[in-house]
């Protein structure tokens, strides 16, 4: 029983040290990001509202095949009215009253309209798939910005890693100089001289944490997402490969655009067929149909009608061209956007190309730099060399090292930038 209970402290213990840690550590992801840009952003706002006033938009153009019902009223004096010029025998024809009344109900159902109603729902349709697809490329562009801001705070994080272990080995030389100086075998500046590179990268902590956290908020404004100041940015995976085919939205909208002309034309060609509606009326009114009868009556007409214009100026032919034309400036605005695309990813390319140069040297040197120093610790411990000098070559090794970390992420940035300016992110 007493082993048993042991162990269940033990366990116990460790799982109290251990969850602190992970609740302590924020893990935040790049794609995590792009996510909550495209969730919580203003933008993203409007694909609700586009969608609901597309559908309301149809709804409203189908109705029209519903039955249409108006109600008309008129009173009305005319200075004339039918009547017989002649007197026929035993026969009295009462002409018209001059003042006139007359209230009806219309009703009209269209039952043929060269599928007019359905080629206008289908050009609101593609209307909103332009809307929606204008509030995706406006999202996609604060994928860059997004990318620029999280970079720049990852690499902040690796400088506050490196600036912590430059900190411990000046500190262990520190302690080293101390009792040198305690013993008598080092003069008391040498110690002096350390101290003061380790108030420097004190300063060098405040500068670190003020920028980190002015980028976090940033980072937070774009999210539409409070961050915590002690999150922890995860270096993106990145593995890059050149494909030649571009999948931008952008191309996506220069698609629906020209599609949505195709449906304008389609409709435009539906306006020149011939509808036919049926229709009733019923009214009450003096005269009525009967216009020798001078007295309130009711009555009623039903029937057919057709409407064809047959001829309008050639109205329809030139909007039919005004939209030919709408349609070659898209394609033309397509084809500047595709270069225009080509041409940052050369120089992207480019780009990534001298960074790994830059990283390849980067890795030579920090060796060579750590030898380097090695010998300058040994020299700093027998005297051989001032504290000074000794600073000097340890801080040309972290530089070195900085520099790696800042083309290793700027490297990460432009491959990023490159599958994203490709619209390949995310793909692989």
């Amino acid at each position: 029983m007493d082993i048993s209970l042991h162990k269940v402290i033990s366990i116990g213990s460790f799982l109290l040290l251990f969850v602190p840690k992970l609740e302590a550590q924020h893990l935040l992801t790049l794609d995590e990001c792009f996510d909550k840009v495209t969730e919580n952003h203003p933008l993203a706002a409007q694909k609700t509202v586009l969608n609901e006033q597309s559908d309301l938009d149809i709804a409203a153009i189908r109705k029209e095949k519903l039955p249409q019902f108006d109600i008309n009223a008129q009173a009305s004096y005319q200075s004339d009215v039918t009547h017989l010029n002649i007197d026929l025998p035993n026969i009295t024809v009462t002409p018209a009253n001059k003042d006139q009344y007359k209230a009806t109900l219309d009703a009209s159902l269209p039952i043929y309209n060269g599928g007019l109603i359905a080629a206008r729902a289908k050009v609101k349709e593609s209307q909103a798939r332009v809307g929606l697809q204008e509030v995706e490329v406006n999202l996609y562009t604060l994928k860059n910005k997004i990318n620029e801001v999280y970079l720049s705070i990852l690499l902040l994080q690796e400088n506050h890693l490196l600036l912590e272990a430059k900190e411990k080995q000046l500190q262990s030389r520190l302690d080293e100089v101390s009792a040198g100086v305690a013993y008598g075998t080092l003069l008391p500046s040498t110690a002096d001289a350390l101290l003061v590179e380790l108030l420097k990268i004190k300063q060098k902590y405040i500068a670190l944490d003020h920028s980190k956290t002015s980028l976090i908020k940033r980072l937070s404004l774009l999210m539409g997402s409070d961050l915590k100041a002690d999150v922890v940015l995860e270096t993106p995976r990145v593995t890059l490969t050149v494909e030649n085919n571009s999948r931008r939205p952008e191309l996506t909208l220069f698609d629906l655009q020209k599609e949505e002309i195709d449906f304008s034309v389609l409709q435009l060609e539906k306006t020149k067929l011939p509808k036919l509606n049926v229709f009733a009326q019923g009214g009450y009114g003096n005269p009525g149909l009967n216009m020798l009868d001078n007295s309130f009556t009711t009555f009623y007409m039903t029937g057919i009608k057709l409407n064809w214009n047959i001829f309008d100026w050639n109205r329809n032919k030139t909007k039919s061209k005004a939209l030919a034309l709408n349609k070659e400036l898209i394609k033309t605005q397509e084809a500047a956007f595709e270069l225009n695309t080509n041409l940052e990813l050369v120089q992207l390319r480019s780009e990534i190309e001298k960074l790994e140069g830059y990283l390849a040297i980067d890795r030579e040197i920090i060796p060579i730099r750590e030898r380097m120093v090695e010998t300058a610790v040994s020299q700093l411990k027998n005297g051989m060399i001032t504290s000074s000098a000794y600073i000097a070559e340890f801080t040309d090794l972290f530089e070195a090292k900085s520099n790696l970390n800042l083309h290793k992420i700027q490297l990460l940035m432009q491959q990023i930038t490159y599958q994203i300016t490709n619209g390949t992110y995310g793909l692989n």
